[in-house]
């Protein structure tokens, strides 16, 4: 009788503890989907981590005013037939309203099919791939000679470094003087060897020589140090391990090397290539996309419709700027789904 009591008394505690439970899961299940749930659990974030949100309001404020209100004019003007003739201006105490109108995506069709979108698309991506592998190859052979002990390791290391901490322009100006083909530095000394003298940047083959030497020379600081932190945090564990085995140099470098840069090699290549896509200085500061205009590349087409030509196309260059966001999302978008495929998470 005094067990089956317990039992009972057992059973009817548990129920309660089940019901309970069901109840407050219930309460859960109710609040979370009652209206204002959604609102209260905003307003519980915000007093939770209240100092959080402080702290990075002023950067989203910064980066909406410098970034998201330029992007959104620009799309906004690439769907309208703006120039400099139709814009709102002030001409002594007289202003003219803006008189451009929406004209949808014509803007776009005309880029398109016109045939300098597709020569200046060519060899930006000749130019950017150029750039991009023969930088990381040299990156990662100055990289690979670094992580070696020897005398002076110091001084090498600053005097590589040193393309990166002078300004852009600085370094373009003084390639440009060492082009030059009368007076440049460069074809003096070819002319002190009986050669005669290049025509470094009135040539078409070699401008697009000289402005890729120049992009290559300013990105192999970045990358060697990018790639020399990847290789000193690869266990040396590892390369005696595979000595003792027998392995080669190759081998050591195939097998070890390259799969510990894997993380930091796709990360600065992804940096690199949109970088040098964009890359304006070196190319108008060089050589103004001449001769003629066959080192233009995407970015500066786009400056020339603003800034060049006459009337200045505000609605066209604002065409080309989106089209250039657009490949580099595509890019990125593709590039990402690549490493993901790899097992890489991006």
């Amino acid at each position: 009788m005094a067990a089956h009591t317990s039992q009972s008394v057992a059973k009817a505690a548990g129920d309660g503890v089940g019901d309970d439970t069901a109840a407050r899961g219930r309460s859960r299940w109710t609040d979370s989907k009652a209206p204002g749930g959604t609102k209260g659990g905003l307003r519980r974030a915000l007093a939770t981590h209240w100092y959080a949100w402080t702290m990075i309001a002023p950067v989203v404020l910064v980066l909406g005013v410098i970034i998201g209100w330029p992007l959104v004019r620009g799309i906004y003007l690439s769907l309208t037939d703006a120039n400099e003739r139709n814009v709102s201006r002030t001409i002594g105490a007289r202003h003219i309203e803006a008189t451009y109108e929406f004209v949808g995506l014509d803007n776009y069709a005309d880029v398109l099919s016109d045939p300098v979108f597709l020569q200046r698309l060519v060899w930006t991506v000749v130019w950017t791939v150029a750039c991009v592998s023969i930088t990381f190859t040299l990156g990662l052979v100055l990289a690979n000679m670094l992580n070696r002990e020897f005398r002076g390791r110091a001084a090498y290391r600053m005097a590589l470094i040193l393309p990166w901490a002078v300004p852009g322009f600085v370094s373009v100006f003084a390639w440009r003087f060492l082009f030059n083909r009368d007076n440049g530095i460069l074809n003096k000394i070819l002319d002190g060897g009986g050669i005669a003298a290049v025509p470094w940047l009135d040539d078409p083959t070699w401008a697009k020589f000289s402005v890729v030497a120049v992009n290559v020379w300013l990105g192999v600081p970045f990358m060697m140090v990018a790639l020399l932190g990847g290789l000193q945090s690869i266990p040396g564990e590892l390369y005696e391990a595979a000595e003792m085995d027998g392995a080669s140099a190759w081998q050591r470098f195939r097998h070890i090397t390259l799969p510990g840069l894997r993380a930091v090699s796709m990360t600065v290549i992804l940096l690199s290539t949109i970088w040098t896509f964009n890359m304006f200085p070196v190319i108008f500061l060089l050589t103004r996309g001449g001769p003629g205009d066959s080192t233009e590349i995407l970015v500066t087409q786009a400056f020339r419709e603003a800034f060049v030509s006459s009337p200045r196309d505000f609605a066209g260059s604002a065409t080309w700027g989106v089209l250039i966001l657009a490949l580099l999302m595509i890019f990125a978008l593709v590039y990402r789904r690549s490493l993901r495929k790899q097992g890489e998470v991006w």
